[in-house]
């Protein structure tokens, strides 16, 4: 059943997210500056009955509509154009790990950890599992406050490996290898699904990585 948090972003894992959810915080603040203004300069004019027959042209005016909207846009693109850029930077990782698509599953490699390699499926609905439609058998570890440069690729259709609570989305292309980066500051589940229409069992090919403190993650890998 869908519930009022539903509205609104999920609550963010990375600095990543943080930023994304400040940026349509500001976003949201200019529109409905804009919706208010236009919303009143409206009822101001259907309910004003005088014309000023002498009026034949407003520069004043017409300054006022021209510079505003461009201002407006330079306020929009700045930060907008500053989050492009964190999103695609990519310097000196400390660990890499690779997510391969196929249909309907995903295949996760750890390749700086003597090329540690599992497949992750989805649960069967009528296992005990935390979330319908959402868990998986193996689940993908990864450290918090840990730079991880994040390669995606597919070896059939197109996919897309995307955690919404991260701000990550990252299309997962046949013969092409599509990297990201990504920073966890929180510890526990986070859950995500492929985000390209890829063939019949699309909806049943989750994403579930654990984040967990660097020193678990390495007693994990050395298991």
């Amino acid at each position: 059943m869908t519930t009022w948090p539903n509205i609104y972003l999920q609550d963010s894992t990375s600095p990543l997210m943080e930023q994304l959810i400040f940026f349509h915080d500001h976003i949201m603040m200019i529109l409905m500056m804009i919706v208010t203004t236009v919303s009143y300069t409206m009822i101001m004019l259907i309910s004003n009955k005088y014309v000023d027959r002498n009026l034949l042209e407003g520069q004043m005016i017409e300054l006022i509509w021209t510079v505003t909207p461009a201002m407006t846009l330079f306020f929009i693109a700045t930060p907008s154009l500053r989050l492009l850029y964190l999103m695609d930077e990519i310097n000196n990782p400390m660990m890499t790990m690779k997510a391969v698509g196929h249909q309907w599953y995903w295949t996760y490699e750890y390749s700086d950890f003597n090329e540690e390699e599992f497949d992750s499926y989805m649960i069967n609905q009528s296992e005990n599992n935390t979330l319908r439609l959402l868990d998986v058998d193996n689940r993908t570890v990864l450290p918090t406050n840990t730079f991880i440069r994040m390669i995606v690729t597919s070896t059939d259709v197109i996919h897309s490996w995307t955690l919404p609570s991260t701000g990550l989305k990252i299309d997962g292309t046949p013969g092409r290898l599509n990297q990201s980066s990504l920073m966890l500051n929180r510890t526990g589940l986070i859950f995500g699904q492929c985000s390209e229409i890829c063939g019949t069992n699309h909806s049943f090919m989750p994403i579930v990585v654990e984040s967990v403190p660097i020193n678990t993650f390495i007693k994990w890998m050395m298991k």
